[in-house]
C-alpha cells in the first residue's frame, strides 16, 4: 500500500496565494498521505515583532528558551491550524500534530559539542502505529517541525529530519513515497538557473556536485535527510518544485530523484 509523506518548507509557506495552490494540490492527493510543514521565515517575522532575538549559526536556528516560545505559538499553533484549517475547507479531513501529541515523536535535547543549539531535538522514536491508526480513520496527519523528549519539554526539530524520520517509520508498512517541496524546481546545478535542475542524485554525483561547490549551505542537510531515507527504507524520495506535487506524485517526472545504485 503506498504512502505519500510530503515535506512543503522554502517561501511557499510565506506566500499565501502559493501555499493556497499547493494546498489544493495536496488536498487532490488520493490515498493515503501525510504533510510536514516548516515556517522558520514566519517564526522570525514573529520573534522580530516579540522582541526575541533570532540566532543563526550555518543557517541553523539556535533555539533558546525565547526562541523555543516562538517557534511553539507558530509553528504548532498559527501555520499548522491555518494549514489544517485550508485543508478541511478542501474536504481533506487533516488533524494537525506536534511530536508531543500522542507522543508520536520522541526526542532528545541535542548534546552541546562546538554549538550550543538549545532546545534543538535529534528524533529518537517515531510511533508508526498510531500514524496508522490516523491514517486508517482516512485522517490526514499535518506535523508541526516540533518534538519532546522524556522530561516533557518541546524541541524544535528541522522540518526535513522529521519528514525523513517519519518515511523511515512508515517504510515497514508502506510503500513511501517522500517528497520535498519548495520554491525551486529541484536540486540545481547553477543557483541562477532555474531549469539546471540535477534530474537524479547518486551518493557518488552527489559528493562531485559537493566537492565542486554546485550543492552547498541549506541543501546539503536536505539532501542528507533524503539518502538516509532511501537507504532505510523508504522507496522514492524527490525534491521538487511545489507547483509539481500532482506530476511528482502520479507521473514521478519532476525535479530531483534520489537514487541509490
Amino acid at each position: 500500500m503506498q504512502l505519500n509523506i510530503i515535506k512543503i518548507g522554502g517561501n511557499v509557506i510565506n506566500d499565501s496565494e502559493k501555499l493556497t495552490e499547493f494546498l489544493t494540490a495536496f488536498a487532490a492527493l488520493k490515498g493515503n498521505k501525510i504533510l510536514i510543514h516548516g515556517g522558520g521565515k514566519i517564526a522570525t517575522e514573529i520573534a522580530k515583532k516579540m522582541g526575541v532575538e533570532t540566532k543563526m549559526v550555518e543557517g541553523r536556528r539556535i533555539t533558546d528558551e525565547p526562541m523555543r516560545d516562538v517557534v511553539t505559538m507558530v509553528y504548532g499553533g498559527l501555520v499548522n491550524k491555518q494549514i489544517v484549517a485550508q485543508l478541511q475547507a478542501n474536504s481533506c479531513d487533516a488533524i494537525g500534530l506536534t511530536g508531543a501529541d500522542g507522543g508520536v515523536i520522541l526526542a532528545k535535547k541535542r548534546p552541546v559539542e562546538e554549538i550550543d543549539y538549545g532546545f534543538v531535538g535529534d528524533i529518537e522514536k517515531v510511533d508508526s502505529q498510531f500514524i496508522s491508526s490516523l491514517l486508517n480513520q482516512r485522517k490526514t496527519p499535518v506535523f508541526a517541525p516540533l518534538t519532546f523528549d522524556k522530561t516533557g519539554t518541546m524541541l524544535n526539530t528541522n522540518a526535513d529530519t522529521q519528514a525523513s524520520a517519519i518515511g523511515v517509520a512508515m517504510g515497514k508498512e508502506f510503500e513511501v513515497n517522500l517528497i520535498y517541496c519548495f520554491e525551486k524546481k529541484g536540486v540545481l546545478s547553477d543557483s541562477e538557473n532555474d531549469d539546471s535542475v540535477i534530474a537524479e542524485l547518486t551518493p557518488e554525483n552527489y559528493e562531485n556536485y559537493k566537492a565542486a561547490g554546485v550543492i552547498y549551505e541549506g541543501m546539503i542537510p536536505k539532501l542528507d535527510n533524503a539518502f538516509a531515507a532511501i537507504k532505510n527504507g523508504v522507496k522514492q524520495v524527490t525534491i521538487c518544485h511545489a507547483e509539481e506535487l500532482l506530476n511528482a506524485v502520479e507521473k514521478g517526472n519532476s525535479g530531483t530523484r534520489i537514487i541509490i545504485n
